[in-house]
């Protein structure tokens, strides 16, 4: 048996005071409502459909920015250009500003009296009040998870690769489908996830944006607000199942055994 070291055994006390901090009040949830609680709550349908709202627009947000996201991450990571730096903290920005903040600033944006939000509504996509606007509002917040994996997993890609492929006559975009975005896919699904996983979340963005019709962190507030804890916790009880196994599902299959068993 392997001596422990004393300052590994402190390492994971410490680490086990974290964990606890976030389990404890996770579990806390389970044990304060009752399984005729939870069942009322799964049974709503009001629930379940803020619930397939949530999934469904989240989902439907990471497809789209997707699109523009992952070529933003293969730029970032293979090319220097002026302001790279500037670039670079622009995507990190949705994380450290305040989503209340965010969705304030999109607000501006997408309503109907401003020159984009009057174009789209022209062209018959509204976004305040409607699943567009819910998933501007997920997307503006969690994207930058998306584009920071993928660089990082275009970044590990070695250049010799897609150097040799180009020298045998492929050009840019055939390396990229080629030899770039396959050595680089469980970064980018990984971020795909994230993406996914951040936006499901998402409370302080979405409620200014569309707070109608109401995903479920919306709806657990708003139940918390008009009936209290009792009617509220049983909501997040039955929300925090369909994430963990949702998560846990996605991330098997975007990382195999490198996320699930380690």
């Amino acid at each position: 048996m392997s001596k422990i070291e004393p300052v590994h055994l402190l390492f994971s006390i410490l680490g086990g005071v974290v964990l606890l901090f976030i389990i404890a009040p996770l579990a806390g949830i389970f044990v304060n409502t009752s399984t005729e609680e939870f069942i009322s709550a799964a049974r709503d349908g009001e629930v379940t459909g803020s619930i397939w709202l949530t999934l469904s627009a989240s989902m439907g947000a990471t497809l789209i920015f997707a699109a523009g996201s992952v070529p933003l991450a293969y730029i970032l990571a293979r090319k220097d250009f002026p302001l790279k730096g500037l670039v670079n903290s622009i995507v990190d920005l949705p994380i450290v500003i305040p989503h209340s903040a965010a969705g304030i600033a999109l607000l501006g944006v997408l309503s109907g009296g401003s020159l984009f939000g009057g174009a789209a509504e022209r062209i018959g996509i509204k976004f305040i009040g409607t699943p567009a606007g819910i998933m501007a509002g997920m997307a503006f917040v969690s994207v930058p998870f998306l584009i920071n994996s993928a660089r990082d997993g275009f970044a590990a890609v070695p250049e010799v690769y897609e150097k040799a492929a180009m020298n045998l006559g492929a050009g840019p975009f055939r390396v990229f489908l080629t030899i770039s975005l396959p050595i680089a896919w469980r970064s980018v699904v990984s971020g795909l996830v994230l993406m996914w996983a951040r936006g499901m979340s998402e409370f302080g963005a979405v409620i200014i944006i569309a707070y109608h019709p109401m995903i479920t962190p919306v709806l657990i507030y708003e139940r918390f607000g008009a009936f209290g804890l009792k009617y509220a916790r049983p909501v997040s009880a039955v929300f925090l199942i369909v994430c963990f196994i949702s998560f846990i599902l996605l991330r098997s299959i975007g990382g195999g055994k490198n996320y699930v068993k380690s």
